[in-house]
């Protein structure tokens, strides 16, 4: 093979890029017509899967925590039965055989930008957000409310830190780290539980991601379903509206302490260097290797001018604020995107329950409410903004962005506690990419005359992150080293959707 100076790179047989590319035109006046008017030889499918292998410099997670109505966002089906299509109905977008939400005309307008996904499919039907950021279905059932269990597998974000950090073992901690969330830590305000999902497992905690914490007040009070439909409440909830002072910062862990001056912070790390110094022919387990990582990350962010700035959204003009919502989901977004250009590698954003169960988009109950006047019209503004703002910037041609949830709801709407809402439903829902490497404007899949089960094409997370893995140049069958030592694979059983990339 002849080989030219480039790109070190490798695919997954082993193969440089560079190589892989030069095949087209070292190799073209071997192949017979036939071949070149049939099947794609081997050397053909390596040149395609060359073209889109690491075009994505960063990722931003745009993530529905509850589960999403597949009807009443991208896949409406106005011809089903009231009870199955619902009230809303369905819209042109700017591809012109698909339609989605009347509430999502925003997003119906730059659906050329974007992947729809309507054949999601899987047998976890209980808020399997450990399945959905993983690629690993969760080990039991109550390790989904146990987010520090070691045998979950980690966060795709966690996995891509470490990847990064097992590349470049003597890298400092960067000023933005790579594995940012938004707005809070996942779960925070669960008044009952927390969620797993979005955390280091295996790798520990210090592959957790670096999460913010906000600072700011909702302007108006909501009513709320009481927990599991017992009675009601009211709440302020800043996911629905918030005011402009809002702020983030990194997590309470990792900030300065009041009093606290650069000087005694050198002369701390400086003590705590010496007793480092006298511990270190200890064999260190993974969880301890992965504790001191945390610290040493910490300890970059109370330095770190950049994330600071980053983060303040104050920046923005309010006319871009207010483009990209109002409320602390759209509000997030936006300093998503800011994070990324300061050099974030994986951001993701959490639309969160806030102090009452059942809520993000968990819709069991006040569905149209809640759809109408909250959920749809903050994703509507936050995706729309998102991608036009990176493509006006030249980013999205290199940042993939994934609008991932667990699951769908049911087909049939079910009156509970006096208002109609829709049930947990893993059968058939929806997905929605953009950015690198992808090819916009395509659907991929359908499902039935109620979108209740995929008609042709099943795709699974598993087969979504074994997508984002290739196109930020990492080959789905790496495995990194669970909790003995034991190589793990990055996903249980995903393929690399091919027909989504640009050839």
């Amino acid at each position: 093979m002849l080989r030219i100076l480039g790109s070190q790179k490798r695919l997954c047989r082993g193969v440089n890029r560079r190589d892989v590319l030069n095949i087209g035109s070292c190799g073209l006046g071997a192949l017979t017509l036939s071949q070149l008017l049939g099947e794609p030889t081997a050397q053909a499918k390596a040149v395609q899967r060359a073209a889109t292998f690491g075009q994505a410099k960063r990722v931003i997670l745009l993530y529905l925590a509850g589960a999403a109505s597949q009807l009443e966002t991208f896949d409406p089906k106005p011809d089903a039965a009231a009870e199955v299509r619902g009230e809303h109905k369905a819209i042109q977008t700017a591809i012109p055989t698909v339609r989605i939400s009347e509430h999502l005309p925003k997003t119906a307008r730059i659906m050329d930008r974007l992947t729809l996904i309507r054949s999601m499919t899987h047998d976890n039907n209980n808020h399997s957000n450990v399945f959905t950021l993983t690629g690993h279905p969760a080990v039991d059932f109550q390790s989904e409310t146990h987010p520090l269990d070691t045998r979950h597998h980690p966060f795709f974000g966690s996995v891509l830190d470490y990847l990064a950090e097992r590349r470049s073992p003597d890298a400092l901690s960067p000023g933005i780290p790579r594995n940012l969330a938004l707005p809070f830590r996942f779960s925070k305000f669960n008044p009952l539980f927390q969620r797993s999902g979005p955390y280091g497992g295996f790798l520990g905690r210090g592959y957790d991601p670096v999460y913010t914490e906000f600072d700011g007040e909702a302007k108006r009070e909501v009513e709320r379903v009481g927990v599991f439909g017992v009675g009601s409440t009211k709440e302020k909830d800043p996911f629905v509206s918030v005011k402009p002072e809002l702020k983030f910062s990194v997590s309470g862990a990792a900030q300065q302490q009041p009093g606290l001056t650069l000087d005694r912070l050198n002369k701390r790390k400086s003590l705590l260097g010496q007793l480092e110094s006298q511990r270190r022919t200890v064999e260190e387990s993974q969880a301890i290797a992965s504790l001191s990582r945390h610290q040493q990350m910490a300890w970059s962010l109370l330095r770190s001018q950049e994330i600071r700035e980053a983060l303040d959204i104050s920046r923005e003009p309010m006319s871009r604020r207010e483009r990209y919502g109002m409320n602390l989901f759209g509000q997030a977004v936006l300093a998503g995107r800011r994070l990324l250009e300061a050099g974030g590698r994986v951001v993701s954003i959490f639309w969160d329950e806030y102090k009452v169960v059942n809520t993000a988009w968990d819709t069991h109950f006040n569905l149209y409410k809640r759809l109408n006047n909250e959920l749809l019209p903050g994703l509507d503004s936050a995706l729309s903004a998102l991608i036009i703002d990176l493509e006006e910037r030249g980013l999205l041609d290199e940042t993939l962005v994934l609008v991932l949830t667990e699951h769908g709801r049911t087909p049939k709407i079910i009156e509970r506690a006096k208002t109609p809402g829709r049930d947990h439903w893993s059968n058939a829902y929806c997905n929605l990419l953009s950015g690198a490497g992808l090819n916009p404007g395509q659907v991929l899949g359908s499902s039935d005359s109620q979108a209740g089960y995929v008609q042709n094409n099943p795709i699974s997370p598993m087969d979504v992150l074994a997508t984002m893995y290739h196109l930020v140049g990492i080959d789905e069958h790496t495995t990194i080293p669970g909790r003995a030592g034991r190589p793990m694979p990055l996903v249980a059983n995903g393929r690399v959707l091919h027909e989504l990339l640009n050839s």
